[in-house]
């Protein structure tokens, strides 16, 4: 009963902490950035810029890197964003219940399970309580940054230092 309840205030956390809503502006923001970067872009590309050719080759060589760049950053930023939330919903949790040992032993329960679930994507990943993609669970600080969810030791860890 306790690790549902856990499960169920750690939900409810991320509609009470508009969670939705900060992934929206986050998304939206990031979109925005990518949108410009590659409206720049694609005007220098095609729009015929009279310049010699090296400094052509060479703004077609620093705008396609600003593109990549600005790309990977809205990603990891969306990433980041959603990995604190996850935190945030798990504190609020715990205040939500008075009992964070119930949230952590579902987290140890959830994570002990050793079912690959195939229909998730990296599409559907932040819709999970935990990461799904079990085999491709984080092992470094790298990896971390292109998960969803942070590592769920950590989760547990901070838990039950409440």
């Amino acid at each position: 009963r306790t690790e549902l309840e856990g499960v169920v205030a750690h939900e409810l956390s991320h509609i009470g902490n508009r969670d939705i809503l900060v992934s929206t502006v986050i998304v939206v923001l990031a979109g925005v950035v990518i949108y410009a970067t590659d409206f720049l872009f694609r005007s220098f590309l095609w729009g015929g810029a009279r310049r010699s050719n090296n400094n052509n080759a060479m703004m077609l060589v620093v705008g396609l890197g600003a593109l990549i760049f600005a790309s990977l950053f809205a990603t990891l930023l969306r990433l980041a964003v959603s990995r604190k939330r996850e935190y945030l919903a798990d504190a609020s949790a715990a205040n939500m219940t008075r009992n964070p040992e119930g949230l952590a032993s579902a987290l140890e329960k959830i994570s002990a399970d050793n079912n690959v679930l195939n229909s998730a994507s990296s599409a559907t990943a932040h819709l999970f309580i935990s990461n799904p993609f079990r085999s491709k669970e984080a092992r470094s600080w790298f990896t971390n940054l292109f998960n969803t969810h942070p590592p769920i030791k950590e989760r547990i860890r901070l838990l039950r230092g409440m």
